[in-house]
């Protein structure tokens, strides 16, 4: 099966669902932004090698706000994430985590990972 196949709330609660197991706080800003964002790249991975010109546009248009506040909440929703989440599945899906002395993942490198996982996931369906 197919990304574009999935029903948009059923791929929106499996993404929360990940989201949540990260231990991104749903009460941030970042997180409804993060999760569109996911959403936007697991149906075209092209807007993650191009999140500043594309993928953080689409998101303020679609939140109206500034490309700058969307970047800036998702950096913050990924940092309290990976000080405060859970390691064990940073482990599993980055390779690593804060535990292990690395720094956290850039905004496109968590978006991309998640949403590449995402569409493997569904494939896999």
């Amino acid at each position: 099966m197919e990304i574009d196949g999935l029903k948009d709330y059923e791929l929106e609660k499996y993404i929360t669902d990940i989201m949540l197991d990260i231990g991104v706080p749903a009460h941030l800003k970042g997180y409804h932004y993060l999760r569109d964002a996911i959403m936007l790249s697991g149906k075209d991975m092209e807007v993650v090698s191009s999140v500043t010109k594309l993928l953080y546009p689409t998101i303020a248009k679609h939140f109206k706000t500034t490309d700058q506040k969307v970047e800036r909440a998702i950096r913050n929703a990924i940092e309290v994430s990976w000080v405060r989440g859970n390691a064990e599945t940073f482990e599993k899906m980055f390779g690593y985590s804060a535990q292990t002395g690395r720094t956290r993942p850039t905004n496109s490198e968590y978006i991309a990972r998640i949403a590449d996982k995402v569409r493997l996931d569904v494939k896999a369906m």
